[in-house]
């Protein structure tokens, strides 16, 4: 195989893998915290009693769609405060964004179009 074809095929491969990179990593996203709830996610058991855990459940508003966001392990994240702009990123079931330079990753758990939208 000569340079120029060696040449040619690097170059569509590397095209190749940036657009499979660029189709996997959605868009970014503005939105806001609107409302935060305790939801019951499951019990941890003693031998004669059971803990009932408790996950943050989120509303987080964007233009079109609000987004119902929960916690994946109970108590494992800091609370996000409500009226809090977040720009996020959804990633199949997955929603992340940073607060003030800290990562957040939930489990998005239901969406709801927005009143007026279509």
């Amino acid at each position: 195989m000569n340079d120029k074809k060696k040449c040619l095929m690097l170059f569509a491969a590397a095209v190749a893998s940036v657009t499979l990179a660029q189709a996997a990593t959605a868009p970014a996203q503005s939105g806001t915290v609107v409302s935060e709830q305790s939801v019951n996610c499951g019990s941890k058991g003693g031998s004669k009693k059971n803990l009932e855990l408790l996950c943050q459940e989120y509303v987080v508003h964007a233009s079109s769609t609000d987004y119902h966001i929960r916690q994946q392990k109970p108590g494992s994240q800091a609370l996000v405060p409500v009226n809090t702009n977040v720009e996020f990123s959804i990633n199949k079931d997955k929603m992340k964004f940073k607060i003030d330079g800290k990562s957040y990753e939930y489990v998005v758990v239901s969406e709801t179009a927005v009143a007026g939208q279509s």
